[in-house]
């Protein structure tokens, strides 16, 4: 089964009011991620990873010694990365569970500093990537950032908040101001109950 480009789980518009156009969606989810679907499905077409899931691919394919990762996987991980991106946005007023809140106040001081040392991870990002709240494989939580496609599978972590910081993700709504973006995410467009659900 070839992959498929999912539903946002939201209108078009529908964060439009919270710092990210209709116009930013259909170009990033409709042709960006598209086209990750679409390149990520012909690279595997009659290969080994044809057949696989999403995360045994990544996994399987990631190469830390690597420079550049290979066709594969920057198309397959940019597939997932987005996957996951949609789903940790909604539209609506998002309240952070009591959970959550403590886990982040356990391991960064307070739920500011967390939002400061995120921020500051996207911001720091040269070039393309992604900055990440992090379940470690100790359980411990943590800020990290990554380079063009790669994710927190690579390390065997869980994603549990990530933030696109190419410039498709940020530049029709904020020109090439990452930090406003940054603080914008964070501030109205993260749905939280999604982050806690991945805890």
């Amino acid at each position: 089964m070839a992959f498929e480009l999912p539903d946002l789980p939201y209108a078009h518009d529908a964060l439009a009011s919270k710092g990210m156009s209709a116009e930013t969606l259909e170009y990033h989810h409709d042709l960006h991620h598209n086209a990750y679907v679409t390149n990520g499905n012909a690279a595997i077409k009659g290969t080994e990873w044809e057949g696989k899931s999403l995360e045994e691919i990544i996994k399987g394919t990631y190469d830390p010694k690597a420079v550049a990762q290979n066709g594969i996987f920057n198309n397959i991980s940019q597939l997932w990365n987005h996957n996951q991106f949609w789903e940790m946005m909604g539209p609506g007023e998002s309240k952070m569970p009591g959970e959550l809140e403590k886990a982040l106040t356990d391991s960064f001081g307070s739920v500011d500093e967390f939002k400061k040392q995120f921020s500051a991870a996207g911001a720091g990002q040269f070039g393309s990537g992604w900055a990440w709240l992090v379940k470690d494989s100790d359980s411990s939580l943590k800020v990290t950032k990554t380079e063009n496609g790669v994710n927190p599978l690579c390390f065997n972590q869980t994603a549990l908040l990530g933030c696109d910081v190419w410039e498709h993700s940020y530049y029709i709504d904020f020109r090439n101001k990452r930090p406003a973006y940054l603080e914008n995410f964070l501030e109205k467009l993260v749905n939280w109950e999604n982050v806690a659900s991945r805890m």
